[in-house]
């Protein structure tokens, strides 16, 4: 009996992750065969494959992503937690707090500002509701010491492809400045809540098929069309991220390879007023996972922009850093505080964004 490869090293398998991992922008009504025309794979090998890696465990979830800029109040969460409380309060916020998206356990190279601080975590509330309120409930429930709260006021990088970004050269770059994406919510009527909330649900192994929306209509109990259409506004209120399979980039797989081994939260402090123009500069190279202007305040040197880059050899992602400090030198952008906060023990999951289960598990944690 043939068995079908799944590591994402096999030749077609990467064929296909190099673009179902990040490049399939917006709804697609029909993404796979989109997967199958830009990878050049045919269609039927593109679902045998994703559908394979998908049980293997490779790929760790396949699914339409928000940009739940858009829906929810979010920031990333910097917590002081007591030395011997910090794995019980990772296990709590990955198990038990569906709004903590991702939580990582960091650490520093050398005793810097802010080391003390090595949990971290990404946090969505629903449009009305208190990041505060929520922080402050998961500080009571967990025996942390403080939290520091670092909204985004701009986004300038938003993508994974692991695989695509291996053969990367240090300092290799967009021609053009990256764009900065704001945080503005936006309204939406009960159907888009509705076919919202059915399109974000992850792809079981069953409908890693053809035509995969048709079960999510039927569930809804509407035609194909009147989900695709609802979709397409949503699209155009800038609401959908991209249909993406979200490789396994912590634990390695059951022949031991790894996707990646290091991943480092760079920051930079630039002076005020020109975060905007250092964050479309560090947005555009090509190794930035993420991109964000954040402001981390006198516990982090006044950091200003953070970003992730992700490697399988701890000395590529220092290379990387250090063409990226090069290049801002270079075009006259000063950098007052610089430092890359290592990912330990990590976790990741999409944050919810429903109102009714916000409302609930708050009531659960009174």
């Amino acid at each position: 009996m043939q068995t079908v490869p799944v590591e994402h090293s096999d030749p077609i398998n990467a064929k296909i992750l190099a673009i179902s991992e990040d490049l399939i922008s917006g709804f697609q009504r029909q993404p796979f065969h989109v997967i199958a025309e830009q990878s050049g794979v045919p269609l039927e090998t593109v679902l045998e494959r994703i559908k394979a890696m998908l049980e293997a465990g490779i790929i760790r979830r396949v699914r339409q992503t928000l940009l739940s800029t858009k829906l929810a109040h979010g920031a990333l969460v910097a917590w002081r937690v007591p030395e011997e409380k910090l794995n019980a309060a990772f296990d709590f916020m990955s198990k038990e707090d569906p709004f903590s998206g991702h939580v990582v356990i960091r650490s520093t190279d050398t005793e810097v500002s802010g080391s003390g601080y090595r949990l971290w975590t990404t946090l969505k509330v629903p449009v009305g509701e208190s990041l505060d309120e929520h922080a402050t409930a998961l500080l009571r429930l967990t025996g942390a010491e403080e939290y520091l709260l670092m909204p985004a006021n701009g986004v300038f990088a938003l993508g994974v492809g692991h695989v695509r970004r291996r053969a990367l050269e240090p300092g290799d770059k967009a021609d053009d400045l990256a764009e900065m994406m704001t945080t503005v919510p936006v309204e939406l009527t009960q159907e888009e809540w509705d076919t919202l909330l059915a399109l974000k649900e992850e792809l079981t192994t069953e409908e890693i098929v053809a035509n995969p929306w048709d079960a999510r209509a039927a569930k809804l109990g509407i035609s194909v069309d009147r989900f695709c259409e609802i979709a397409e506004t949503l699209n155009a209120k800038k609401v959908i991220g991209r249909f993406s399979t979200f490789l396994e980039h912590v634990k390695p797989s059951s022949t031991g390879e790894r996707v990646t081994r290091f991943n480092g939260l760079f920051h930079w402090a630039v002076p005020k007023g020109r975060e905007m123009e250092a964050g479309a500069e560090v947005g555009r190279h090509y190794c930035m996972t993420h991109c964000y202007w954040r402001e981390g305040g006198p516990q982090f040197g006044n950091v200003n922009i953070m970003g992730v880059v992700h490697g399988t050899e701890k000395a590529r992602v220092l290379e990387h850093k250090a063409a990226i400090d090069r290049y801002l030198e270079s075009i006259g952008i000063p950098v007052s505080y610089t430092n890359v906060f290592w990912g330990g023990r990590s976790e990741i999951k999409p944050s919810e964004i429903s109102p009714i289960v916000y409302k609930q598990w708050h009531e659960s944690h009174k």
